[in-house]
Protein backbone atom coordinates (compact mmCIF):
# COMPACT_ATOMS: atom_id res chain seq x y z
CA UNK A 1 0.00 0.00 0.00
CA UNK A 2 1.63 3.16 -1.04
CA UNK A 3 -0.08 7.05 -0.92
CA UNK A 4 1.80 9.35 -2.67
CA UNK A 5 1.61 13.00 -2.24
CA UNK A 6 2.02 15.75 -4.57
CA UNK A 7 4.77 18.00 -3.76
CA UNK A 8 5.23 20.68 -1.81
CA UNK A 9 3.23 24.55 -2.35
CA UNK A 10 4.08 28.00 -1.56
CA UNK A 11 0.88 29.91 -2.10
CA UNK A 12 -0.04 33.81 -0.54
CA UNK A 13 -2.56 35.22 1.93
CA UNK A 14 -6.45 34.39 0.16
CA UNK A 15 -5.17 32.26 -2.47
CA UNK A 16 -6.10 28.47 -3.26
CA UNK A 17 -4.32 25.33 -2.90
CA UNK A 18 -4.75 21.95 -4.26
CA UNK A 19 -3.00 18.73 -2.92
CA UNK A 20 -3.18 15.40 -4.40
CA UNK A 21 -3.22 11.93 -2.59
CA UNK A 22 -2.62 9.35 -5.28
CA UNK A 23 -3.03 5.48 -3.71
CA UNK A 24 -1.67 2.47 -4.93
CA UNK A 25 -1.62 -1.42 -3.98
CA UNK A 26 -5.16 -1.82 -2.55
CA UNK A 27 -8.98 -1.33 -3.84
CA UNK A 28 -9.18 2.12 -4.08
CA UNK A 29 -12.64 2.52 -3.29
CA UNK A 30 -13.08 0.32 -0.69
CA UNK A 31 -11.40 2.55 2.19
CA UNK A 32 -12.18 6.20 3.16
CA UNK A 33 -9.31 8.86 3.44
CA UNK A 34 -8.58 11.58 5.96
CA UNK A 35 -6.71 14.74 5.53
CA UNK A 36 -5.17 15.66 8.18
CA UNK A 37 -2.54 18.61 9.27
CA UNK A 38 0.54 19.36 11.58
CA UNK A 39 1.00 23.11 11.91
CA UNK A 40 4.04 24.58 13.97
CA UNK A 41 3.63 23.75 17.42
CA UNK A 42 -0.02 22.62 17.64
CA UNK A 43 0.02 19.31 16.85
CA UNK A 44 -1.97 17.07 14.24
CA UNK A 45 -5.60 18.77 13.27
CA UNK A 46 -8.38 16.47 11.52
CA UNK A 47 -9.81 17.89 8.47
CA UNK A 48 -11.99 15.61 7.39
CA UNK A 49 -12.88 12.33 5.17
CA UNK A 50 -14.12 11.45 1.64
CA UNK A 51 -15.41 7.99 0.64
CA UNK A 52 -13.98 7.16 -2.83
CA UNK A 53 -16.67 5.32 -3.87
CA UNK A 54 -19.66 7.77 -3.90
CA UNK A 55 -17.15 10.75 -3.24
CA UNK A 56 -19.32 11.18 0.25
CA UNK A 57 -17.57 13.98 2.58
CA UNK A 58 -17.37 14.77 6.35
CA UNK A 59 -15.78 17.43 6.83
CA UNK A 60 -14.29 19.07 10.02
CA UNK A 61 -16.51 22.04 11.65
CA UNK A 62 -13.31 24.28 11.41
CA UNK A 63 -12.67 23.51 7.70
CA UNK A 64 -16.44 23.33 5.71
CA UNK A 65 -16.54 26.37 4.57
CA UNK A 66 -13.30 26.44 2.66
CA UNK A 67 -12.13 22.93 1.56
CA UNK A 68 -13.33 20.35 -0.85
CA UNK A 69 -12.58 16.73 -1.52
CA UNK A 70 -12.88 15.30 -4.72
CA UNK A 71 -11.76 11.35 -5.84
CA UNK A 72 -11.16 10.36 -9.32
CA UNK A 73 -11.68 6.45 -9.25
CA UNK A 74 -10.12 6.54 -12.81
CA UNK A 75 -6.42 7.37 -11.14
CA UNK A 76 -7.04 6.38 -7.70
CA UNK A 77 -6.37 9.65 -6.25
CA UNK A 78 -8.14 12.09 -3.92
CA UNK A 79 -7.79 15.82 -3.77
CA UNK A 80 -7.47 18.35 -0.86
CA UNK A 81 -8.47 21.97 -2.26
CA UNK A 82 -8.54 24.72 0.47
CA UNK A 83 -9.43 28.40 -0.53
CA UNK A 84 -8.70 32.00 1.21
CA UNK A 85 -5.47 30.58 2.41
CA UNK A 86 -3.61 32.54 5.99
CA UNK A 87 -0.44 32.50 7.69
CA UNK A 88 -1.95 30.17 9.96
CA UNK A 89 -2.72 27.66 7.41
CA UNK A 90 1.23 26.71 6.67
CA UNK A 91 1.29 23.23 8.00
CA UNK A 92 1.98 19.99 6.53
CA UNK A 93 -0.95 18.05 5.25
CA UNK A 94 -1.23 14.46 4.77
CA UNK A 95 -3.64 11.90 3.61
CA UNK A 96 -4.09 8.69 5.63
CA UNK A 97 -6.20 5.77 4.90
CA UNK A 98 -8.72 5.04 7.23
CA UNK A 99 -8.61 0.99 7.73
CA UNK A 100 -10.50 1.56 10.23
CA UNK A 101 -7.90 4.01 12.06
CA UNK A 102 -5.39 5.56 10.42
CA UNK A 103 -3.22 2.64 9.04
CA UNK A 104 -0.89 3.85 6.15
CA UNK A 105 -0.20 7.55 5.45
CA UNK A 106 1.39 9.75 2.55
CA UNK A 107 4.21 11.70 2.87
CA UNK A 108 3.09 14.58 3.51
CA UNK A 109 2.96 18.10 1.85
CA UNK A 110 4.27 21.08 2.94
CA UNK A 111 1.98 24.08 2.05
CA UNK A 112 3.24 27.52 2.98
CA UNK A 113 1.45 31.30 2.75
CA UNK A 114 3.51 33.68 2.95
CA UNK A 115 3.42 37.20 1.77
Amino acid sequence: VQLVQSGAEMRSPGASVMVSCKASGYAFTAYSIDWVRQTPGQGFEWMGRIDPEDGGNNYAQKFQDRVAFTADTSTSTVYMEMSSLTFDDTAVYYCQRWGPGPDYWGQGTQVTVSS
